[in-house]
């Protein structure tokens, strides 16, 4: 079991220490469930109450926390807690699954495919024709990569994921189970001799450096060109990316939210979990789309949009209040 003193914990984040305490702190958890030798962390100050029901002996705390940790108790103070805590949980980190061979012999690589040096495939992936993958790439089992794919040095892709022909993931990506990336958009028009007929998908998806996509998320391919995902981007669980939509650099996508197809997002879009983007759509840099809210026409850079359909969020907390209240005199 990994455990360190307060002073070595220090050493990586660089804060400054108040209190004492002599115990060797054995976990990171959260405060009402941390236990008498594990560390936990203060983010804002309405939390102060909770400190003196935790058995934590230690938390990383914010510069501005106005209380005192208490006997062998310490904080280390920080500019970010929540920034601080993260490098505490990468301390802690238990090891990723062990590879006992770089390339399984029960893994599938084409003859064509281009293999960079220190990368790992694991049993039962596909590695398809023409297909390159970068340094130190590691591909779980059971992954496939189809025709003429690109993938960057570092990326990590794991079990069931699936990225189709011809799509081009960067540098330092992280690909979780079961995500899609590169099925068919959804293309059909009605025939009245052959009912729904499907439009060929002819495009791609482009992914840039850094990106993250959650377990059974869906990147569908551009009809005529290419799906864009910009640098940084972090897609969550269970999201769908409609075809040739495009998102700028360090998008925020949550849970369950969607994108029809032809949405474009600036830098810094944040879209909450369960919001729905309409087709051709364009959110403008730094925006934000509520939970729960439905996205019927373009929003300017740096608005906040809340309800179904979507409006300013200050409107429509108006909007709830009247309702409220309207509510609340039909009862009388």
């Amino acid at each position: 079991m990994k455990s360190y003193s307060i002073e070595v914990i220090n050493e990586v984040l660089k804060g400054t220490i108040i209190g004492i305490t002599s115990t060797k702190i054995t976990a990171p958890e959260q405060l009402e469930l941390a236990g008498s030798s594990e560390i936990s962390f203060i983010g804002n100050k309405k939390y102060e109450k909770f400190w003196q029901n935790s058995n934590a002996c230690a938390a990383i705390v914010n510069e501005d926390i106005s209380i005192e940790p208490g006997e062998n108790r310490a904080f280390i103070k920080v500019q970010n807690a929540d920034l601080a805590m993260s490098q505490v949980l990468e301390l802690f980190a238990p090891p990723t699954p062990l590879f006992s061979i770089d390339i399984h012999p029960r893994a599938t690589v084409e003859k064509t495919a281009i293999i960079g040096s220190g990368t790992r495939i694991g049993a039962g992936s596909y590695i398809g024709p023409n297909v390159r993958l970068g340094e130190n790439v590691t591909i779980y089992p059971n992954v496939t990569i189809l025709d003429e794919c690109t993938i960057g040095k570092n990326t990590i892709i794991w079990s069931g994921a699936v990225v189709r022909e011809r799509c081009h993931i960067g540098h330092d990506c992280i690909i979780h189970p079961n995500a899609s990336i590169g099925a068919d958009g959804f293309g059909f028009r009605p025939d009245p001799q052959r009912g729904l007929v499907k439009i060929p998908q002819i495009g791609n998806v482009i992914i840039g450096n850094g990106v993250e996509i959650g377990a059974n998320s869906c990147i569908d391919r551009g009809k005529f060109s290419s799906t864009v995902l910009g640098d940084g981007c972090k897609i969550d669980n269970l999201v769908q990316i409609g075809h040739n939509s495009r998102l700028g650099k360090f998008c925020i996508m949550a849970g369950n939210s969607g994108l029809a197809g032809s949405v474009t997002l600036g830098n810094g879009v944040i879209i909450g979990g369960s919001a729905s983007i309409k087709d051709h759509t364009t959110i403008g840099d730094g925006a934000i789309v509520g939970a729960g809210s439905g996205v019927v026409g373009d929003i300017p850079a740096g608005k906040t949009m809340l309800g179904y359909p979507a409006v300013e969020a200050r409107d429509a907390l108006k909007q709830w209040a009247i309702l409220k209240r309207l509510v609340h005199e039909s009862k009388k």
